[in-house]
């Protein structure tokens, strides 16, 4: 019998001073083949019905692979689209070098703690 490995990702809400609605999810564990699908379903989940701003927490994410990062790009497409934000922050120490080997520190906005990254968001503008 296939296991199937589920990633946990916590998820809440933030409201910035100005009322932008800010997503914040936080997985748990690894971000690989096995789970990035699941990562990536949420982020469009959150994106197309919550808030077309996002804040990934990695903290707990040790380990990340080419298909972790791959969702996390799709991620910032389907927000950059919809005219939203796709931030990254606490970066694991591990998971870190991931990002600099592959040079993905420099597409990603990537802040060391949440509230860096929460500090920033910009403002929703009504159409």
């Amino acid at each position: 019998m296939e296991q199937v490995l589920v990633i946990h990702i916590d998820q809440r809400t933030h409201t910035t001073p100005d009322s932008t609605t800010v997503i914040v999810l936080a997985p748990t564990g690894r971000l690989d083949i096995t789970t990035a699908w699941q990562f990536r379903l949420k982020l469009q989940e959150c994106i197309s019905k919550l808030s077309h701003h996002v804040v990934v927490n990695l903290g707990q994410v040790n380990f990340i692979d080419s298909s972790g990062l791959t969702s996390l790009v799709a991620g910032m497409r389907d927000a950059d689209k919809v005219k939203g934000s796709f931030r990254i922050c606490n970066v694991h120490p591990e998971a870190k070098l991931v990002f600099e080997v592959t040079m993905m520190d420099s597409v990603f906005e990537i802040f060391d703690t949440e509230e860096e990254a929460l500090e920033g968001v910009p403002r929703t503008i009504a159409s």
